[in-house]
């Protein structure tokens, strides 16, 4: 009876502990195709902390390497990706400085690691992000990594998109 009780207060706790926890939010990935999204490749949980927005990737088949990872303006990934529109810019600062840099996009993350696996789960935090402000986005990988600059190429030089994840 003592297990049994010490068991259900900790069950309580647990339980209305975790309703004081921020929002969270999964993102289904898939490769990206030229009618849409391709095969899915796993999931990215993203969910709120104090320190800004946690995103936990679980993903495979994605080269290994670092990867450009940014929020898109739109909740699409028709048309290969390019239906996402630009990186997410409220203030329309119009600049690739990064996460850490108030002066630019919020939607620039920082890069998504891939393993020699091809497996993508090193979190990453974006510290100036919520998951309010990323439902009704898209989450692109890019093909390559990222500078964090517009030179020598615009949005970080990350190159192709290749998979995205509508946020809901």
């Amino acid at each position: 009876m003592k297990k049994l009780m010490s068991y259900l207060i900790v069950c309580w706790c647990l339980l209305f502990s975790s309703l004081g926890f921020a929002d969270r939010v999964i993102i289904h990935m898939s490769l990206l195709a030229k009618n849409g999204p391709g095969e899915a490749i796993g999931t990215v949980t993203a969910k709120d902390t104090k320190y800004g927005l946690l995103l936990i990737p679980a993903l495979t088949d994605l080269p290994s390497g670092m990867h450009g990872f940014h929020i898109h303006n739109n909740p699409s990934c028709a048309n290969g990706g390019m239906s996402a529109g630009d990186h997410f810019d409220p203030k329309y600062t119009t600049k690739h400085l990064g996460p850490y840099n108030d002066k630019g996009h919020l939607g620039d993350l920082p890069v998504l690691i891939v393993d020699q696996a091809n497996k993508a789960q090193t979190p990453v935090l974006a510290p100036r992000l919520k998951v309010a402000d990323i439902k009704g986005h898209a989450l692109i990988v890019h093909l390559h990594g990222d500078n964090y600059s517009d030179k020598p190429e615009k949005n970080g030089s990350g190159g192709a998109m290749l998979a995205c994840g509508v946020i809901r």
